[in-house]
């Protein structure tokens, strides 16, 4: 009987051995898998090609794979569980998680200063002129709240224009055909609406309300929760990567190196540059510091859960909190 036991133990032993090996082999392949980050057609977020184009993620010894998509469908693919981070703006973080693919922002790229333009054509010289017209804009997106936000400094309610819904990549070939009076995108949208349409006027920017828009990294809570060390590491060459384009000596390649990206010339490139405010680690910190009002991501998500609730994006009001975690730049 004692000896049946003693096998019966050692079977055991060996068996628990195996399943610690399996076990320990399975999570050894997983941390060996390259971390998968959609990232799309914005200066925030090209500049991640720096990073891989300069071998810094090897540098700092995290593999990672940055997927090149459309914005809306890098959202689609993290929302499917093919990525493991996503950049997306906050407020649009907010609406992934509302539908059920729920992520953690866990650094802030930048926030628009001024690349979200609300431009009208000829004819019409400010937002008070928009009484009675049409605007093209894709709604419930950031755009909307930015046209809002210009018709509430106005003195306009939306009820005072029409409102069409267009997807941003088709809104500058609206104000080009006059199929509406003025469209509101991001760039490079915004830019080809000015380029394209003789006389046509910027209105309001996203520059008349920062913070309104912030550009983040936002990760699935599985891969944050495994991998802690290696998204560390991630915003460790993000924050490399600020510094290069902002040392005079090197932002002329760091220019040289997003405009490749996007098949755009530098010197065309460089204007949407100035569109957006890159955020330093210290400054980043300061935004991912709980507060009210645009100042704060914390602040300025909550206004956009307002929004997106009353404009029917989703039901019911998001816990801004549980999509934020500072710790990581706590701790850079």
């Amino acid at each position: 009987m004692q000896h049946q036991v003693h096998r019966a133990i050692v079977r055991l032993a060996v068996a628990f051995s195996a399943v610690a090996l399996f076990i320990g082999g399975f999570r050894a392949d997983l941390a060996a898998e390259p971390l998968k980050i959609g990232y799309s057609d914005w200066p925030g977020w090209v500049a991640w090609d720096i990073g891989v184009q300069k071998g810094w993620f090897d540098e700092e010894g995290v593999e990672v794979d940055f997927i090149w998509f459309d914005y809306v469908a890098s959202m689609d693919a993290y929302a499917s569980g093919d990525l493991d981070a996503v950049t997306v703006t906050n407020g649009d973080a907010l609406v992934m998680g509302a539908t059920g693919a729920r992520s953690i922002m866990i650094g802030v790229n930048d926030y628009s200063d001024g690349n979200d333009k609300l431009v009208a054509r000829r004819g019409i010289e400010s937002v008070a002129d928009l009484e009675g017209r049409t605007i093209g804009v894709e709604v419930g997106f950031v755009c909307h709240l930015l046209v809002l936000k210009a018709l509430e400094e106005a003195g306009l309610r939306e009820s005072d224009v029409r409102i069409v819904n267009l997807p941003t990549h088709q809104t500058a070939q609206a104000l080009a055909s006059g199929d509406v009076d003025a469209i509101a995108a991001w760039q490079p949208h915004s830019g080809q609406a000015l380029e394209s349409v003789s006389g046509a006027t910027e209105l309001f920017t996203s520059a008349n309300v920062p913070g309104l828009i912030y550009d983040t990294l936002a990760v699935q809570p599985r891969s944050l929760a495994q991998r802690r060390d290696d998204w560390s590491k991630v915003l460790r060459v993000w924050y490399r990567i600020v510094d290069y384009i902002n040392d005079p000596d090197t932002y002329d390649d760091a220019v040289r190196i997003m405009a490749a990206r996007v098949d755009l010339p530098a010197e065309r490139y460089e204007s949407f540059l100035q569109g957006t405010r890159f955020l330093t680690l210290e400054e980043a910190r300061a935004v991912m510091t709980p507060g009210d009002g645009f100042e704060s991501i914390y602040g300025s998500s909550r206004i956009v859960d307002a929004f997106n609730v009353e404009n029917q994006v989703y039901d019911e009001a998001q816990n801004v909190d549980r999509y934020i975690d500072p710790s990581f730049l706590g701790a850079l």
